[in-house]
């Protein structure tokens, strides 16, 4: 993830990667370990995605919008179902079959998410702020994703300040231990 353009550009390019990554799920039969790698695959993308709309998308939301701080509520709890699913599945193995209901209850919820942020949040944000704010905007999610955690932390602060100081630490112990277990990684 760091596709460049705005950060409405930006987080719609990472929405369809996960969708990707959800269909290459659900073309695999139940049980194939491939749907675990996807799921891993997913969980990463999702969470570095979350982390940066919470550091900064969310702060924009609430500073342009009128009802900024009820829809950033909002996504916040979204993103907070969603990381409760994420460290749920994180403990189940594909032949599980309470990994295929995670799986299908992540799906629900990241879809549902996703086209909320699509349809509603972002035409209005891009109404109420100038190209430059956007891709500013763009450029601090981008950094931001570099540094986030790839693993689901619930507990963890999803507010300022206190996100953008903590996040970075588990990101640098979420790669290490992703590099040292290969976790997300095909073949």
């Amino acid at each position: 993830m760091g596709h460049g353009g705005n950060v409405i550009d930006e987080l719609v390019t990472d929405h369809r990667e996960v969708e990707e990554l959800f269909g290459k799920m659900e073309g695999l039969p139940v049980g194939d370990g491939n749907r675990k790698v996807y799921a891993d695959q997913a969980t990463i993308e999702l969470v570095r995605h979350s982390v940066a709309e919470e550091e900064y998308l969310y702060p924009a939301v609430r500073k342009h919008l009128p009802d900024g701080d009820t829809l950033a509520d909002e996504e916040t709890e979204d993103h907070a179902k969603a990381e409760r699913l994420m460290k749920d599945l994180e403990g189940h193995e594909a032949t599980d079959p309470e990994f295929d209901r995670l799986v299908e209850a992540l799906m629900t919820e990241i879809r549902a998410h996703i086209a909320d942020e699509e349809k509603n949040l972002f035409p209005r944000l891009r109404a109420a702020c100038g190209p430059e704010v956007l891709d500013e905007l763009g450029d601090k999610v981008r950094r931001a994703k570099k540094t986030a955690p790839t693993r689901p932390h619930p507990a963890a602060p999803d507010k300022p300040p206190a996100n953008k100081i903590l996040a970075p630490g588990a990101g640098l112990v979420d790669r290490l231990r992703d590099a040292l277990s290969g976790r997300g990684k095909t073949g």
